[in-house]
């Protein structure tokens, strides 16, 4: 097994530029491809997840052209994909393979859609079951509720789809994205609690960017009117990715600071961007501009632990239970059910690596708790379960003045393959 040894550090300062937002940039490049007219893409992340978005696109008959510079050259095909029948491999990219799943679903084609074995492993059945309300025809290859999927050309339908809110927000996201395709009034109704609400706001902001207006009821019904569809907004530069910035915001709150993130600030349409709020709690001093965060550690050098309801920073309240290794009590992170069905089961793999640095750790369904250890213990081996966002987090325990080895670093190449070069320039 591939491994990084990080040696130990005691301070961090810098400033940081970040890469695009995987969750803009995959939205982004489906709605550019099934819009009306041609759209620049600007700032797009390069990654795994977008890369596989940018090979399914391209093998579903849309122009995609790199022009270099993380600029790509969408050519929109108006709703109606010209390839009917292929087979897409999508990785491990939920941001691609549920809203693809759902667009693919009333399209009027036949696909296969496949993923690694975690893919296979990860829920989309409340989706399949929300679709089919609406006249899609998909079969599951494997698992029932499970990918890979065959999907099939729709039937005629209603015009109203439930889903359940409490699994994973990407299905609403799949939903909302689709419902253009059927040219026709469609309403989606959330049944119960939605969660990860901020990146629903994000899949919203970003159907405006391209000419769809939802009429919304308290985040519990959404409806597109008949005569929605896309059309380029001509270019659209990408957000910095705001759930990466969590790792240097926490490092510069841990290690003394400043550390200043670009490309994400209180202009902002990506929840994870609160990650500062919650690291203010904790004692940490923030300054914030429209693009930009620098944080500094708490004037008492120690940060203050910490009971946070985490629905609105779902990814980037993993960055919280590192920190809480840096803490003054026991920090508790609720309402992270969601942690379950990502890349890994990552509240059980967090409690995992926090203990093998002495904490002491809790779990529940829906919540984790982390006491910090009197001393961190040196030389632990950190698994990382091919998630790129264990990597990153457990990479802040090198602040605390002790060598950590990381295995399988490369998989951070899901959505930032430079991460340890860049922690690197402000980890000291």
């Amino acid at each position: 097994m591939e491994f990084l040894d990080l040696p130990a550090h005691s301070q961090a300062s810098g400033t940081v530029r970040l890469p695009g937002s995987k969750s803009i940039s995959n939205r982004v490049l489906l709605l550019a491809a099934l819009s009306e007219g041609v759209t620049e893409v600007y700032d797009l992340l390069d990654s795994d997840d977008t890369r596989h978005m940018l090979t399914a696109l391209a093998t579903l008959g849309v122009g995609v052209e790199d022009r270099g510079g993380n600029h790509w050259r969408i050519r929109g095909v108006g709703g109606t994909f010209p390839v009917k029948q292929a087979e897409l491999f999508l990785g491990n990219a939920g941001t691609a393979f549920r809203p693809l799943t759902a667009a693919l679903a009333l399209s009027g084609g036949d696909y296969v859609l496949k993923g690694v074995a975690r893919m296979h492993e990860r829920p989309i059945g409340d989706l399949v079951d929300a679709l089919r309300q609406l006249g899609a025809q998909i079969d599951y290859l494997g698992n029932p509720g499970f990918p890979p999927l065959h999907v099939h050309p729709a039937r005629p339908a209603g015009d109203r789809a439930r889903v359940r809110g409490n699994v994973s927000s990407q299905f609403l996201t799949g939903l909302l994205m689709a419902l253009p395709l059927r040219r026709k009034a469609t309403t989606v109704e959330v049944v119960g609690d939605l969660i990860s609400r901020p990146y629903i706001g994000i899949t919203l902001a970003m159907l405006r960017r391209f000419g769809v207006e939802l009429a919304q009821d308290d985040w519990q019904t959404f409806t597109v009117a008949a005569g929605a569809r896309y059309r380029s907004p001509g270019e659209i530069h990408v957000e910095g990715d705001a759930s990466s910035a969590s790792y240097f915001l926490a490092a510069g709150a841990i290690g003394g600071g400043p550390v200043r993130v670009e490309g994400v600030g209180s202009d902002s349409v990506q929840g994870d961007v609160r990650f500062a709020d919650a690291l203010a709690l904790m004692g940490a001093r923030i300054e914030m501009g429209p693009n930009w965060i620098e944080v500094r550690a708490p004037a008492s050098g120690r940060l203050k632990a910490i009971d946070l309801d985490c629905n609105h920073i779902p990814d980037a309240a993993m960055t919280l239970a590192v920190a809480a290794l840096f803490a003054d009590g026991a920090t508790t992170l609720t309402n992270i059910a969601s942690w379950r069905v990502k890349e890994t089961d990552r509240i059980a793999a967090m409690a995992s690596e926090l203990r093998k640095v002495g904490a002491t750790v809790e779990e529940g369904a829906d919540f984790i708790r982390v006491a910090p250890p009197e001393k961190l213990i040196p030389g632990a081996v950190i698994d990382t379960y091919d998630d790129h966002r264990m990597a990153m987090c457990l990479s802040l325990v090198s602040l605390g003045g002790v060598p950590v080895r990381i295995n399988d670093p490369g998989c951070v190449a899901k959505t930032f393959p430079d991460y340890f070069r860049v922690f690197a320039g402000i980890a000291k």
